[in-house]
């Protein structure tokens, strides 16, 4: 018996550390306003050193969605000081690859690294990065909030001048209820899915306060509708269970 426990244990520590951290699925949702237009969203990559193969396998897969638009919701950074993350210069040398136009924000590990290097790489390397401002594509406006962590979101300013149909990218999902404004579509992430989770019973940690209600799924108990998407790296422990990275396409 005890050499049975012993056996769980052990797979179940090759599948969480080893095994479904390394996993990435394709996750599909319909948003009927949004017709016409396939938009992949990403968040939360937390690249490490050892991971510039993970993310040439993750541009690669976006590009297979033949996306007419790649959103984001940051956290490129692996850690809190950058001593485990690849460099984010090199990140953006992988992440010019991408096929479509790639808009992003920042994630509160990005801001506690270095807000102002992400966002000038980024930059550089022909990306927008929007924090509390939008831009045009097509028919559609694209607004970003500054992180909720690491910065001060503005929702009325990242909405300014915008009078089409709206996306909103938060990094963090704790803004909803904040969003008094009638948007097409809120894109979140940062909860990971909690990393960890158990069903039926869920996550037992969630960085939200809104604990697992906010760990993966499409909220909608406002006018406006949410999806948060589960990531695609990991945060303090390189571990997932339950939780398997994900790109989202919307179409």
């Amino acid at each position: 018996m005890l050499k049975t426990i012993l056996i769980i244990i052990l797979l179940l520590f090759i599948w969480s550390f080893l095994i479904e951290p390394n996993l990435l699925i394709v996750k599909h949702y319909k948003v009927e306003a949004l017709s016409g237009i396939k938009v992949v969203f990403v968040s939360d990559f937390h690249i490490s050193k050892f991971q510039k193969g993970r993310l040439k396998r993750i541009v690669k897969l976006i590009n297979k969605q033949n996306p007419d638009l790649i959103l984001s919701g940051g956290d490129f950074i692996k850690g809190h000081d950058g001593k485990n993350t690849l460099p984010i210069e090199e990140q953006a040398e992988i992440l010019k690859n991408l096929k479509a136009p790639f808009i992003t924000v920042l994630g509160n590990h990005d801001g506690w690294f270095d807000k102002t290097r992400v966002t000038n790489v980024l930059k550089d390397s022909g990306f927008t990065v929007l924090s509390n401002s939008n831009t045009r594509f097509n028919e559609i406006y694209i607004c970003g909030l500054d992180d909720i962590q690491t910065g001060k979101p503005d929702i009325e300013k990242a909405l300014e001048n915008t009078d089409g149909k709206r996306i909103l990218i938060t990094h963090s999902p704790d803004v909803y209820y904040d969003v008094k404004d009638s948007v097409d579509l809120i894109l979140a992430g940062h909860t990971h899915g909690g990393q960890v989770s158990f069903p039926p019973f869920g996550a037992p940690i969630v960085p939200s306060e809104f604990g697992s209600k906010f760990a993966n799924r499409i909220i909608k108990e406002t006018q406006n509708t949410m999806i948060i998407t589960k990531g695609i790296g990991t945060s303090i422990l390189p571990v997932r269970f339950c939780s398997v990275p994900e790109i989202v396409v919307i179409n």
